[in-house]
Protein backbone atom coordinates (compact mmCIF):
# COMPACT_ATOMS: atom_id res chain seq x y z
CA UNK A 1 0.00 0.00 0.00
CA UNK A 2 1.38 3.74 -1.10
CA UNK A 3 1.79 5.57 1.97
CA UNK A 4 -0.14 8.94 2.36
CA UNK A 5 2.76 11.14 2.14
CA UNK A 6 2.35 10.22 -1.95
CA UNK A 7 0.79 12.61 -3.57
CA UNK A 8 -2.99 12.77 -4.36
CA UNK A 9 -3.52 11.70 -8.26
CA UNK A 10 -5.47 14.43 -9.95
CA UNK A 11 -6.89 13.81 -13.70
CA UNK A 12 -8.10 16.98 -16.27
CA UNK A 13 -10.50 14.64 -17.56
CA UNK A 14 -11.04 11.69 -15.67
CA UNK A 15 -13.58 8.85 -17.52
CA UNK A 16 -16.11 8.53 -14.44
CA UNK A 17 -19.45 9.09 -15.79
CA UNK A 18 -21.33 8.07 -12.86
CA UNK A 19 -20.84 8.81 -8.58
CA UNK A 20 -23.08 7.09 -5.76
CA UNK A 21 -23.20 8.89 -2.47
CA UNK A 22 -25.27 6.19 -0.06
CA UNK A 23 -26.35 5.28 3.09
CA UNK A 24 -28.07 2.17 4.42
CA UNK A 25 -29.92 2.06 7.90
CA UNK A 26 -32.50 0.56 9.56
CA UNK A 27 -35.74 0.21 7.79
CA UNK A 28 -37.86 3.08 8.70
CA UNK A 29 -41.20 1.19 9.42
CA UNK A 30 -43.77 3.88 9.53
CA UNK A 31 -42.43 5.17 6.29
CA UNK A 32 -45.27 4.63 3.72
CA UNK A 33 -46.10 5.51 0.29
CA UNK A 34 -47.57 9.00 0.74
CA UNK A 35 -44.93 10.11 2.59
CA UNK A 36 -43.01 9.41 -0.68
CA UNK A 37 -45.23 11.74 -2.36
CA UNK A 38 -44.86 14.52 0.48
CA UNK A 39 -41.26 14.31 0.33
CA UNK A 40 -41.23 14.72 -3.20
CA UNK A 41 -42.59 18.33 -2.45
CA UNK A 42 -39.41 18.96 -0.86
CA UNK A 43 -37.00 18.34 -3.59
CA UNK A 44 -39.73 18.55 -6.77
CA UNK A 45 -38.03 22.68 -7.95
CA UNK A 46 -34.93 20.61 -9.00
CA UNK A 47 -36.06 17.13 -9.16
CA UNK A 48 -38.79 17.71 -11.20
CA UNK A 49 -39.95 13.66 -12.44
CA UNK A 50 -39.47 10.63 -10.60
CA UNK A 51 -40.03 6.79 -11.19
CA UNK A 52 -40.73 3.23 -9.57
CA UNK A 53 -37.58 1.15 -9.41
CA UNK A 54 -37.12 -2.45 -8.20
CA UNK A 55 -35.57 -2.87 -4.36
CA UNK A 56 -32.23 -2.98 -3.83
CA UNK A 57 -30.95 -5.71 -2.02
CA UNK A 58 -29.00 -4.83 0.80
CA UNK A 59 -25.26 -6.05 0.55
CA UNK A 60 -22.92 -5.50 3.94
CA UNK A 61 -19.49 -5.76 4.76
CA UNK A 62 -18.42 -7.24 8.40
CA UNK A 63 -19.84 -7.21 11.75
CA UNK A 64 -23.44 -4.76 10.60
CA UNK A 65 -24.47 -7.83 9.28
CA UNK A 66 -25.93 -9.50 12.51
CA UNK A 67 -28.01 -5.61 13.31
CA UNK A 68 -29.21 -6.39 9.49
CA UNK A 69 -30.65 -9.71 10.00
CA UNK A 70 -32.53 -8.32 12.71
CA UNK A 71 -33.92 -5.02 11.34
CA UNK A 72 -35.43 -7.17 8.55
CA UNK A 73 -37.95 -9.27 11.32
CA UNK A 74 -40.75 -7.03 10.69
CA UNK A 75 -44.21 -7.83 9.26
CA UNK A 76 -44.05 -4.07 7.54
CA UNK A 77 -45.20 -4.82 3.51
CA UNK A 78 -42.05 -3.76 1.08
CA UNK A 79 -42.11 -0.16 -0.40
CA UNK A 80 -40.75 0.61 -4.21
CA UNK A 81 -37.35 2.12 -4.48
CA UNK A 82 -37.96 5.90 -5.85
CA UNK A 83 -35.78 8.04 -7.79
CA UNK A 84 -36.20 11.80 -7.63
CA UNK A 85 -34.77 12.55 -11.04
CA UNK A 86 -33.09 16.58 -11.74
CA UNK A 87 -34.47 18.11 -14.57
CA UNK A 88 -30.67 18.15 -16.30
CA UNK A 89 -31.20 14.48 -15.79
CA UNK A 90 -28.20 14.14 -14.27
CA UNK A 91 -28.84 13.92 -10.58
CA UNK A 92 -30.63 11.02 -8.76
CA UNK A 93 -32.18 11.08 -5.50
CA UNK A 94 -32.91 7.45 -4.98
CA UNK A 95 -35.27 6.69 -1.42
CA UNK A 96 -36.48 3.14 -0.29
CA UNK A 97 -37.39 2.25 3.39
CA UNK A 98 -33.88 1.48 4.43
CA UNK A 99 -31.62 3.42 2.36
CA UNK A 100 -31.05 6.62 0.82
CA UNK A 101 -28.49 7.37 -2.29
CA UNK A 102 -27.59 10.61 -4.35
CA UNK A 103 -26.43 9.66 -8.38
CA UNK A 104 -24.37 12.21 -10.26
CA UNK A 105 -24.09 10.84 -13.71
CA UNK A 106 -22.67 11.88 -17.01
CA UNK A 107 -25.32 11.81 -19.58
CA UNK A 108 -24.29 14.54 -22.26
CA UNK A 109 -20.56 13.87 -24.04
CA UNK A 110 -19.71 17.59 -22.50
CA UNK A 111 -20.80 16.87 -19.04
CA UNK A 112 -17.70 17.02 -16.64
CA UNK A 113 -17.64 15.63 -13.46
CA UNK A 114 -18.18 18.18 -11.02
CA UNK A 115 -15.85 16.94 -8.30
CA UNK A 116 -15.89 15.00 -5.23
CA UNK A 117 -16.57 17.89 -2.80
CA UNK A 118 -19.80 18.94 -4.62
CA UNK A 119 -21.18 15.85 -4.77
CA UNK A 120 -20.60 14.54 -1.39
CA UNK A 121 -21.90 18.01 -0.66
CA UNK A 122 -24.85 17.83 -2.07
CA UNK A 123 -25.58 14.30 -0.88
CA UNK A 124 -24.82 15.22 2.48
CA UNK A 125 -27.36 18.58 1.88
CA UNK A 126 -29.93 16.29 0.61
CA UNK A 127 -29.52 13.97 3.20
CA UNK A 128 -30.38 16.30 5.95
CA UNK A 129 -33.83 17.24 4.24
CA UNK A 130 -34.38 13.77 4.28
CA UNK A 131 -33.46 13.48 7.81
CA UNK A 132 -35.72 17.11 8.45
CA UNK A 133 -38.80 15.73 6.77
CA UNK A 134 -38.43 12.50 9.17
CA UNK A 135 -38.46 14.28 12.00
CA UNK A 136 -41.13 16.72 11.46
CA UNK A 137 -43.77 13.77 10.19
CA UNK A 138 -42.56 12.22 13.26
CA UNK A 139 -41.17 9.03 11.40
CA UNK A 140 -38.30 8.30 13.29
CA UNK A 141 -34.61 8.36 12.90
CA UNK A 142 -31.49 7.25 10.81
CA UNK A 143 -29.87 4.94 12.41
CA UNK A 144 -26.97 3.87 9.43
CA UNK A 145 -25.69 0.37 9.24
CA UNK A 146 -23.47 1.26 6.30
CA UNK A 147 -22.31 3.95 3.65
CA UNK A 148 -21.08 3.09 0.33
CA UNK A 149 -19.69 5.15 -2.51
CA UNK A 150 -19.06 4.48 -6.04
CA UNK A 151 -17.15 5.33 -9.47
CA UNK A 152 -17.99 4.04 -12.51
CA UNK A 153 -15.43 4.84 -15.44
CA UNK A 154 -15.65 3.93 -19.31
CA UNK A 155 -12.83 3.46 -21.31
CA UNK A 156 -13.50 3.11 -24.98
CA UNK A 157 -12.24 2.03 -27.74
CA UNK A 158 -9.83 4.13 -29.38
CA UNK A 159 -8.68 5.97 -25.93
CA UNK A 160 -5.17 4.53 -25.44
CA UNK A 161 -6.02 1.07 -26.57
CA UNK A 162 -7.15 -0.73 -30.38
CA UNK A 163 -8.10 -4.09 -29.50
CA UNK A 164 -8.70 -6.37 -27.08
CA UNK A 165 -5.59 -7.77 -26.34
CA UNK A 166 -3.66 -4.34 -25.36
CA UNK A 167 -5.45 -4.94 -22.32
CA UNK A 168 -2.41 -4.63 -20.67
CA UNK A 169 -2.08 -1.03 -21.24
CA UNK A 170 -5.29 -0.08 -19.60
CA UNK A 171 -5.34 -2.59 -16.65
CA UNK A 172 -1.17 -3.44 -16.41
CA UNK A 173 -2.19 -6.18 -13.64
CA UNK A 174 -4.43 -7.96 -16.43
CA UNK A 175 -1.79 -8.24 -19.38
CA UNK A 176 -2.40 -10.39 -21.93
CA UNK A 177 0.31 -12.71 -23.65
CA UNK A 178 -0.09 -13.23 -27.60
CA UNK A 179 3.05 -15.09 -28.33
CA UNK A 180 3.00 -16.73 -31.96
CA UNK A 181 2.62 -20.66 -29.84
CA UNK A 182 -0.79 -19.81 -27.94
CA UNK A 183 -3.76 -21.65 -28.94
CA UNK A 184 -6.67 -19.29 -27.75
CA UNK A 185 -7.91 -16.67 -29.58
CA UNK A 186 -8.27 -12.70 -28.60
CA UNK A 187 -11.01 -13.17 -26.08
CA UNK A 188 -14.53 -12.37 -26.73
CA UNK A 189 -15.86 -11.90 -22.81
CA UNK A 190 -13.64 -10.47 -19.92
CA UNK A 191 -14.50 -9.64 -16.33
CA UNK A 192 -12.56 -8.98 -13.22
CA UNK A 193 -12.73 -8.75 -9.89
CA UNK A 194 -10.65 -7.84 -6.62
CA UNK A 195 -11.51 -6.93 -2.98
CA UNK A 196 -9.61 -4.85 -0.53
CA UNK A 197 -9.87 -4.20 3.43
CA UNK A 198 -10.32 -0.22 3.92
CA UNK A 199 -8.21 0.59 6.98
CA UNK A 200 -9.28 0.15 10.74
CA UNK A 201 -12.06 -2.36 10.07
CA UNK A 202 -14.34 -0.14 8.30
CA UNK A 203 -15.43 -1.87 5.35
CA UNK A 204 -13.97 -2.95 1.67
CA UNK A 205 -12.70 -1.75 -1.60
CA UNK A 206 -14.54 -3.60 -4.16
CA UNK A 207 -13.47 -3.48 -7.93
CA UNK A 208 -15.01 -4.80 -10.85
CA UNK A 209 -13.35 -4.62 -14.34
CA UNK A 210 -15.00 -5.73 -17.52
CA UNK A 211 -14.84 -6.01 -21.38
CA UNK A 212 -18.61 -4.67 -22.88
CA UNK A 213 -20.31 -2.65 -25.57
CA UNK A 214 -21.46 0.70 -24.59
CA UNK A 215 -25.48 0.68 -25.12
CA UNK A 216 -25.86 4.46 -26.12
CA UNK A 217 -23.35 4.11 -29.12
CA UNK A 218 -22.50 0.19 -29.14
CA UNK A 219 -18.92 1.07 -29.00
CA UNK A 220 -16.95 -1.65 -27.17
CA UNK A 221 -15.47 -0.61 -23.83
CA UNK A 222 -13.90 -1.70 -20.76
CA UNK A 223 -15.44 -0.60 -17.43
CA UNK A 224 -13.79 -0.49 -14.09
CA UNK A 225 -16.16 0.00 -11.18
CA UNK A 226 -14.89 0.77 -7.66
CA UNK A 227 -17.58 0.48 -4.66
CA UNK A 228 -16.10 1.29 -1.38
CA UNK A 229 -18.97 -0.19 1.57
CA UNK A 230 -18.66 -0.17 5.31
CA UNK A 231 -18.69 2.23 8.28
CA UNK A 232 -16.04 4.36 10.32
CA UNK A 233 -15.56 3.54 14.21
CA UNK A 234 -18.01 6.10 14.82
CA UNK A 235 -20.80 4.80 13.78
CA UNK A 236 -23.03 7.63 13.67
CA UNK A 237 -23.87 10.18 11.26
CA UNK A 238 -21.31 12.42 12.68
CA UNK A 239 -18.74 9.92 11.83
CA UNK A 240 -20.00 10.16 7.82
CA UNK A 241 -17.90 12.96 5.92
CA UNK A 242 -14.36 11.05 7.76
CA UNK A 243 -16.01 7.88 6.18
CA UNK A 244 -16.43 9.23 2.75
CA UNK A 245 -12.90 11.15 2.50
CA UNK A 246 -11.30 7.58 3.36
CA UNK A 247 -13.61 5.89 0.77
CA UNK A 248 -13.10 8.35 -1.76
CA UNK A 249 -8.89 8.36 -1.28
CA UNK A 250 -8.88 4.64 -1.72
CA UNK A 251 -11.00 4.87 -4.87
CA UNK A 252 -9.16 7.24 -6.24
CA UNK A 253 -5.29 5.93 -5.50
CA UNK A 254 -7.11 2.69 -6.37
CA UNK A 255 -7.89 3.54 -9.72
CA UNK A 256 -4.86 4.90 -10.08
CA UNK A 257 -2.87 1.80 -9.19
CA UNK A 258 -4.84 -0.30 -11.63
CA UNK A 259 -4.94 1.92 -14.88
CA UNK A 260 -2.31 2.15 -16.85
CA UNK A 261 0.18 5.26 -16.92
CA UNK A 262 0.28 6.15 -20.50
CA UNK A 263 -3.71 6.48 -20.70
CA UNK A 264 -3.45 8.64 -17.34
CA UNK A 265 -1.10 11.42 -19.10
CA UNK A 266 -2.25 10.92 -22.37
CA UNK A 267 -6.00 10.35 -22.25
CA UNK A 268 -7.31 11.24 -18.76
CA UNK A 269 -4.76 14.12 -18.20
CA UNK A 270 -2.92 13.33 -14.96
CA UNK A 271 -1.71 16.50 -13.22
CA UNK A 272 -0.27 14.87 -9.87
Amino acid sequence: MKEESQPFPDFEKPPVVEVVCGVLFKPIDKLLAPHLGQLWDRFKPEYTSCQEVALLAPIIEGSAAQQLRESELTNVPPLPRIWFVHSNESGIIQVQRDRFLQNWRKTRPDDEYPRYLKVYGSFQDHLQKFRQFLNEADLGEIQPLQYEMSYVNHIPLGEGWTKKSEIGEVFPDCSWRSDAVRFLPEFEGFSWRAAFPLPAGSGRLHVKAQHVVRLTDQRPMFLLDLTARGIGVDGSLNGMRSWFDTAREWIVRGFTDLTGPELQKNVWGRRA
